[in-house]
């Protein structure tokens, strides 16, 4: 059963979504507020959200950009605005498709199907490789494969938050990451302190090193960190 986050502060359409997507087979989700967005998708993991963009707090431009930094979660544009600069701009930072309101609730669910169909067939068994690592991103496992091609890979016993953060640095392998935005794709709703990324890096290290994976996670200085694929 996909699940269907759907972000939208009107209760009368947000319910009205939520029946047809609910009898169409998915299970539902909902958030009103930017905020409420951010820490629902990252609770719920969504297969794909019904966004909406006058949201209090911001907009949903300000939820897809922060879903785009850390996931390739499938967005579907719910809307009154229907000027082509705000679809433009929707579609430019990643948005999959866009419906503007008054809209009938079963095209929606058509287009949610359609999405699913074509993002996750072309994502079934996502992974990302970066040097010996492997991670296959939709059942959130981290392995690392030795020098000799017949051994068997390792599997790292890694944490939520660990596996955010690697996940988050494998998709741009080499680029520096500052320990803000590595707390932020980890852990968005956290009021840590961004030092509190350096406890967790150093732990993910030793994970890594005793996978035989060592030295593939560097320190930038004055930033934060980098993945090297050694």
């Amino acid at each position: 059963m996909s699940r269907i986050l759907i972000v939208e502060d009107e209760r009368e359409i947000a319910e009205l979504l939520a029946a047809y997507v609910e009898r169409a087979g998915f299970e539902v989700a909902r958030a009103t507020t930017v905020q409420d967005a951010i820490r629902e998708h990252a609770r719920f993991r969504p297969d794909l959200m019904l966004l909406d963009i006058g949201l209090p707090g911001g907009d949903g431009l300000d939820v897809l950009t922060t879903i785009r930094r850390r996931i390739d979660t499938p967005v579907i544009m719910v809307t009154a605005l229907d000027d082509e600069v705000t679809k433009l701009s929707s579609l430019r930072i990643g948005a999959d498709d866009y419906v503007v309101k008054p809209f009938n609730p079963s095209e929606v669910v058509e287009r949610i199907r359609a999405v699913l169909r074509r993002t996750q067939g072309a994502t079934a068994r996502r992974t990302l490789s970066v040097g010996r690592l492997l991670i296959e991103l939709d059942a959130r496992v981290v392995t690392c494969r030795g020098d000799d091609d017949a051994a068997e890979p390792v599997r790292l016993p890694l944490t939520p938050t660990e596996y955010e953060i690697l996940a988050h640095m494998a998709r741009q392998p080499r680029r520096a990451f500052s320990r803000t935005e590595l707390l932020e794709a980890a852990s968005p709703d956290s009021e840590a302190y961004d030092r509190v990324v350096d406890s967790h890096l150093s732990k993910l290290r030793q994970k890594l090193a005793v996978a035989g994976c060592a030295d593939m996670i560097e320190p930038v200085r004055g930033l934060g960190y980098r993945l090297w694929p050694a």
